[in-house]
């Protein structure tokens, strides 16, 4: 099995032990309740499917009925048919995103960032903070859905990983590590202030929060960065490319069939 692979196996099976899941046919749907962001929102289809235009039918209006985009995220080599069926169902591809992934012996340490402090959120003022660093580094504006801190409550909980990072006394940057599967750990959800971009702040959290893994047992933590920018400052700390995911969603409006 390569790398890319078992990152594949992993997302699928996170999703099954999510308790807000579903299935729609040859599809597990990550849902996420309190949480409307399209990434926290997702289809994963089985291995080597070929889904009916039905079935694709019956997943778009599953995602309706939950009110969710209807969004789907996978490496293409996982299920070869399964695109060719969605782009004739009307769907549109968001991106090919590059996978990363680092291992023990591969991480850096970055340049040290001075008054730089990260922690593990302790309190709900904390993880209300590093829930409101991530909603507006992700573009969202006011306050955050209430999925997005639980979202890092159950990481710092369990066996995955939360960090709050603060510089000159302000949440500068927050993110976290899903809990981990067969050695296997998500970077996710890392976002910087921006007025503390472009210091180094990104890359300390994600080395900060890698370590973190390694040291509760993860022999593997991979990521999809946001961006040619961003892949350089993980590449920095040791990520090498693994593979491709796909990102595909169907827009509102009227499709073939």
């Amino acid at each position: 099995m390569t790398l890319a692979t078992a990152v594949q196996e992993y997302a699928r099976a996170l999703a099954l032990r999510s308790p807000s899941h579903y299935r729609v046919g040859p599809f597990t749907v990550r849902h996420n309740p309190g949480w409307e962001l399209k990434y926290a929102n997702y289809a994963i289809p089985d291995r080597e499917t070929e889904p009916t235009a039905d079935e694709v039918a019956a997943l778009v209006d599953a995602f309706g009925e939950h009110e969710r985009l209807p969004r789907l995220e996978f490496l293409p080599a996982w299920a070869p048919a399964v695109e060719p069926a969605l782009l004739a169902a009307g769907f549109t591809v968001e991106n090919r995103a590059p996978l990363l992934a680092c291992v023990p012996e591969g991480l850096g340490t970055p340049r040290p960032v001075d008054g730089l402090r990260i922690a593990v959120p302790a309190t709900d003022a904390e993880f209300t903070e590093a829930a409101r660093v991530q909603h507006h580094g992700f573009g969202g504006e006011g306050d955050p859905d209430a999925g997005m801190a639980q979202w890092l409550r159950d990481a710092a909980a369990g066996d995955g990983v939360a960090a709050l990072a603060v510089l000159d006394g302000a949440p500068a940057a927050a993110g976290g590590c899903s809990p981990a599967i067969d050695g296997l750990s998500e970077l996710a959800g890392l976002a910087v202030a921006a007025p503390f971009r472009r210091r180094g702040v990104g890359a300390a959290l994600s080395a900060w929060l890698t370590r973190r893994a390694f040291d509760q047992g993860c022999r593997t933590v991979w990521l999809e960065p946001g961006g040619p920018d961003v892949e350089r400052v993980y590449a920095g700390i040791g990520y090498r490319r693994i593979g491709e995911k796909l990102n595909i969603s169907l827009a509102p409006g009227p499709h073939p069939g």
